[in-house]
């Protein structure tokens, strides 16, 4: 790897740790012209499948859209940062692990709403009133009522 200091073209690892839940490994480098270290992280690179929207159009799947989706069930909840992105993480690893080309954007929405649903309740609510287009209170209370059998263990 090169150094970003000096631009020298091969520099060693001198420590090499699992990080972000065992997905990552956090590598420290040296340079062996300038003596400057550095961190590195190497995470697997997924062969992503493409999405199939509701109206039949196909697009590349994109983690920053699905970031984005997260970022707005959660908009002012007390969510860590950490976990939204672990949540990230088990939805890009489900519809990778899926091992199929194509992907329907219903599927995802399904597995996002599964990582809401731990996450916060709130944010559970406002991305299914969006998600499955709520036209009146009693779909509000049907997501409410499953939410609270879940919490109980009484749901799925």
């Amino acid at each position: 790897m090169r150094c970003p200091y000096c631009q020298h073209p091969d520099t060693r690892v001198i420590d090499s740790r699992l990080a972000g839940e065992g997905e990552q490994v956090r590598r420290r480098r040296q340079c062996p012209d300038c003596g400057e270290r550095f961190t590195t992280h190497e995470t697997p690179e997924l062969v992503m499948p493409r999405v199939v929207k509701s109206d039949g159009r196909r697009e590349p799947f994109d983690e920053d859209k699905l970031r984005l989706g997260f970022r707005r069930a959660l908009e002012k909840r007390p969510v860590e940062t950490d976990a939204v992105e672990a949540a990230v993480r088990r939805v890009c690893k489900c519809v990778a692990g899926a091992g199929e080309r194509e992907v329907a954007a219903s599927a995802i929405g399904d597995y996002v709403m599964e990582q809401l649903r731990e996450l916060d309740g709130v944010a559970y609510v406002r991305f299914a009133s969006v998600y499955r287009r709520f036209e009146d209170v009693g779909a509000f209370r049907e997501v409410i009522e499953g939410l609270e059998q879940h919490r109980r263990g009484d749901g799925e």
